[in-house]
């Protein structure tokens, strides 16, 4: 039964040293994407359609 308080505790541990690395990691950029911005002008707009009446 003593075992299993360890292992909660233990694992309470890892989760919030997980949960510290993973917002570290958005607050330092890391999934900031920096290739698809400079690809975007590569690939064409839709066409947009014109919406004016003509009466």
């Amino acid at each position: 039964m003593q075992i299993i308080f360890i292992m909660v505790g233990a694992s309470l541990i890892v989760a919030l040293l997980f949960l510290f690395a993973f917002l570290w990691s958005v607050k330092s950029g890391q999934y900031d994407d920096t290739v698809t911005p400079s690809m975007r002008i590569l690939f064409d707009n839709p066409k947009q359609q014109n919406q004016e009446n003509d009466n």
